[in-house]
């Protein structure tokens, strides 16, 4: 087992470069069964979760090729319309080729998605929006079993801005006859990033507010950057200013991190952007803080822990609600283990800012949890051994070097 050997109290200062997206990299891989034609993505991320993904395309049936600066995806004969029940079920973008699968082949079965156990997150929103364009589901033992003769455009209402489910209809309807609306549609940026490949790909498909429209049209080979992973960047941000650090993130969209920014000035960090560059200074103290989460612009789920283990040390009572995931809190208990004072009372945490935390043997619960107890152990007082890094290592590439270049004492040991 491996385990982060993290020792706390170090400044951080320099520069890091921000890698793909990777809740970009996963529905543009998939967007790649729409054809067998070839697809060329860069700025890919070297990720677990983007593994499993090539590798339950591999398993369909295409040719996946990959290096260090990207991937190639294409065909290599018949498709499959069959998914990897192991690769589905330990993460939940796998459930994305459902639709793709049934637009290419008129029949799919899917099992039912894991991931993380941060919520419900069901799928009826993906389901309701494949049967509105005309497809015929039967669901049993886990397993969805979808078919349509053909697929046809329809008018989609989500009763939730999902990312998921918004790129899960939005690829499928590529490739139906006839005009499709999404309304009440995701617009993150990751979702956005799609739009521009299904373009690129040939599909024509215009976006007003928060309503997507489809055009079903024939799509074929494309090549596409990312944009860069505005939750890593975020992540190294928090982590330079809990370190009462200077840092700098490049290659990034200040734009995507506008929700953050704003928070972390309202905690009392200084925060200057540039065209493609975001740098943080810390000095001072830490002030109290209220966020909520939401769907973008509004302040990212995804961004709530790391966030969360920032204002431990903030000078006053900070509350964080959250409004997307109802289980997110998991980073609660090993926080409090740390030192850290805080209740959780139905989708709101309050925190109560402590003078310092201590290092202690905590476990990675979730990607975004196992990047809040990072965060905490950079400013706490002694050693912290970090374990539960398969959750981590889903969602950060390099990140014991990353912030080693930062100047923080972290080690990666098996233990």
């Amino acid at each position: 087992m491996d385990a982060l050997i993290i020792e706390g109290g170090r400044r951080l200062s320099g520069h890091i470069a921000i890698e793909g997206a990777k809740n970009s990299a996963l529905p543009a891989c998939v967007a790649a069964l729409l054809t067998d034609e070839p697809i060329i993505l860069r700025r890919v991320p070297q990720l677990r979760d983007v593994s499993t993904i090539l590798y339950t395309l591999g398993a369909l049936g295409k040719r996946v090729v990959r290096n260090e600066g990207g991937v190639v995806i294409s065909g290599d004969g018949p498709l499959s319309g069959e998914a990897n029940p192991y690769s589905v079920r330990k993460m939940r973008a796998s459930f994305l080729v459902l639709g793709p699968l049934v637009a290419r082949l008129g029949r799919a079965r899917v099992p039912l998605p894991g991931g993380c156990v941060i919520g419900a997150r069901p799928v009826d929103l993906h389901l309701r929006g494949l049967e509105a364009l005309g497809a015929h589901i039967e669901e049993h033992d886990g397993v969805v079993d979808v078919s349509a003769d053909r697929l046809r455009g329809a008018r989609i209402e989500l009763g939730f801005p999902s990312v998921g489910a918004t790129e899960h209809l939005m690829m499928t309807a590529t490739l139906a006859d006839g005009a499709t609306e999404i309304a009440n549609a995701s617009v993150e940026p990751e979702v956005l990033d799609l739009v521009d490949l299904l373009r690129s790909m040939g599909a024509e498909i215009e976006v007003d507010e928060r309503t997507i429209r489809v055009a079903g049209s024939r799509v074929g080979a494309a090549e596409h950057t990312l944009i860069p992973d505005r939750l890593e960047a975020g992540t190294m941000l928090l982590a330079a200013a809990i370190a009462r650090g200077e840092a700098t993130v490049d290659d990034v969209d200040p734009e995507h991190l506008r929700p953050l920014v704003d928070a972390l000035r309202s905690a009392g960090v200084d925060v200057r952007e540039e065209r493609d560059s975001v740098t943080v200074s810390a000095g001072g103290p830490l002030r109290a803080a209220a966020i909520e989460t939401a769907p973008h612009p509004g302040f990212p789920t995804d961004l709530h822990p790391p966030f969360a283990a920032l204002l431990t040390l903030a000078e006053g009572t900070s509350r964080v609600t959250e409004t997307v995931f109802e289980s997110r809190f998991t980073y609660a208990v090993p926080l409090r283990a740390m030192g850290a004072q805080m209740s959780v009372e139905g989708r709101t945490v309050t925190i109560r800012g402590v003078d310092r935390l201590r290092a202690c043997a905590v476990e990675a619960p979730d990607i975004r949890a196992g990047a809040a107890l990072v965060v905490a152990a950079l400013a706490a007082e002694g050693t912290t051994t970090l374990t539960g890094l398969e959750q981590i290592d889903r969602g950060y590439e390099r990140l014991t070097e990353k912030l080693q270049l930062l100047g923080a004492t972290i080690e990666r040991h098996s233990i």
